[in-house]
């Protein structure tokens, strides 16, 4: 009975560590020479700030939640650690999720730009990377590029000329991403006027954007770095 009381508990622990690094769903970008200017690098550092101001509440909220639990009993705990299971697959992006926020399709800005038809505007990685740091700067809580939802773990990559999206190819534009968000005003309102569609517009792209009530996004089909999840499924089973 004691080992349950204390596997409860550690794996609460690593739940709540997850959900903080899930709470930041920032994508990476290669490195590169240093080339921002004054204003980028204080944008750069009040997001920062408002990251770092988010995680203190994070583990504020966590520390809470393991009292909760030390208080609980042992049914009660189990109970609550289901719903925490539960939680963890939404915000990992493991379930199909319904919402209103915003819709962006992607298209070529002129089609008829190059004399050879066969070259079409790609939608590259490095454009992919900075719209969806824009979007989580502004709000957005989850992203689908088509039917790949975007999730902490998620691979952006261009190969062969052609840009991956969780390990498949995206289709050529026009290219459709869904994002909700708790508020798709403000989300929208910031995307009309961002770098991105300039940066889009470059590379013959055009971005167009729209409110929406209802949005479905599918679940993240990959396979997540988790190694405690075999032992959620034997919680969640009651097994020893």
């Amino acid at each position: 009975m004691k080992w349950k009381h204390k596997m409860i508990i550690s794996v609460v622990c690593v739940i709540t560590g997850i959900l903080i690094a899930i709470q930041f769903k920032s994508v990476q970008e290669p490195k590169q020479r240093e080339t921002r200017d004054l204003w980028e690098i204080r944008t750069q550092l009040q997001q920062e700030q408002k990251r770092q101001q988010q995680l203190l509440n994070q583990i504020t909220k966590a520390e809470t939640t393991i009292q909760q639990y030390q208080q609980q009993s042992e049914a009660e705990q189990i109970d609550t650690l289901k719903n925490s299971i539960e939680e963890l697959n939404k915000q990992a992006g493991l379930t199909e999720v319904t919402g209103s926020g915003i819709s962006i399709l992607v298209n070529p800005l002129f089609e008829e730009s190059s004399p050879n038809p066969q070259i079409y505007p790609t939608v590259t990685p490095e454009l992919l990377n900075r719209l969806l740091n824009e979007l989580n700067n502004y709000g957005a809580t989850d992203v689908a590029i088509e039917n790949e939802r975007i999730v902490s773990v998620t691979p952006i990559r261009y190969v062969n000329g052609t840009t991956y999206v969780n390990n498949h190819p995206l289709p050529p534009v026009p290219i459709e991403i869904r994002i909700l968000s708790k508020d798709p005003q403000r989300l929208l309102d910031y995307m009309e006027v961002s770098q991105a569609r300039s940066e889009f517009a470059i590379e013959n792209l055009e971005l167009s954007i729209s409110m929406e009530e209802e949005l479905t996004l599918p679940a993240y089909e990959g396979e997540l770095p988790l190694d405690f999840v075999k032992l959620l499924e034997r919680l969640e089973t009651g097994e020893e």
